[in-house]
């Protein structure tokens, strides 16, 4: 019988040897969180920050980009107190705690383990999110912000920080991410501008070329734009939607570490697109 559970197998990323370290108190973690990333302060689909209470101590931290089955194996198998993701399980309004979704909660809440979920905020946070870290991969530095969700700015316009032909730019995605799913070379040799949102983005790709950008680089293509970076003229780098959103819940865990000696590891469970 299907017990919900993914065949997906995650890998642990890094290998779960890290020296132990004190606990945080799971309060003052979430408290920490919700300050650092502005969860109260950014609007989202759903409710984000702590989504599912579990024990109080947090030894080990894993992070996700998805609130998976697999996911959850992995945190369990690393031995971790909480799951960070970029996917929560809560969206829109109330819905039972039923079927396969049903499956999924009583999973955290049966194992103890605590869920925290940050989705537009960690897309949106100026050194740590998707965006930003993109940026720094790519070597490029923010001049500005666009692509606005309920008057918050969700995407980044940079510059290259030294001159690069397009080419070089999604060579250099490969090196630090992965082979891109697609490029499309429309727009000039040389790289002016460029708007960087992760995930499914490539709708503000008008929005960017009002702005100045000649290249976008998102996560995924769109069928009703399929046609429009060629009509603007404009260069895209499609990234893949997991693989531009592994970036940002590593860039917090890394910043736990270093403020707080928390352990974290990895969990990744990559979607194929």
């Amino acid at each position: 019988m299907d017990d919900g559970n993914a065949n997906r197998q995650p890998t642990i990323k890094p290998p779960n040897f890290q020296t132990p370290t004190p606990p945080m108190n799971r309060t003052a973690l979430v408290h920490c969180l919700d300050d650092l990333l502005r969860i109260p302060l950014v609007p989202d689909y759903g409710p984000q920050g702590l989504q599912i209470e579990g024990r109080e101590e947090v030894h080990k931290l894993a992070v996700s980009v998805d609130a998976a089955h697999a996911a959850i194996d992995g945190a369990l198998a690393a031995g971790a107190d909480m799951l960070f993701v970029h996917h929560g399980v809560f969206w829109g309004g109330p819905r039972p705690i039923s079927g396969a979704w049903g499956r999924k909660v009583r999973r955290f809440i049966e194992s103890d383990l605590n869920l925290y979920a940050a989705h537009l905020a960690l897309d949106a946070h100026p050194s740590l999110g998707n965006n930003a870290e993109l940026c720094r991969l790519l070597n490029l530095q923010a001049v500005g912000s666009y692509f606005a969700y309920k008057g918050v700015d969700i995407g980044i316009i940079a510059e290259p920080v030294a001159p690069v032909d397009f080419d070089d730019l999604a060579a250099a995605f490969t090196s630090n991410l992965q082979p891109p799913l697609r490029v499309e070379s429309w727009g000039p040799h040389q790289v002016g501008r460029v708007a960087v949102c992760s995930g499914n983005a490539i709708r503000s790709l008008e929005e960017a070329h009002a702005r100045g950008c000649d290249t976008m680089v998102t996560g995924e293509t769109d069928y009703t734009m399929a046609h429009m970076p060629e009509e603007l003229g404009m260069n895209v780098i499609y990234g893949g939607h997991y693989a531009t959103e592994t970036l940002g819940v590593q860039a917090v865990a890394r910043h736990l570490q270093e403020a707080f000696s928390l352990s974290w590891v990895f969990v990744d469970v990559p979607v194929e697109q």
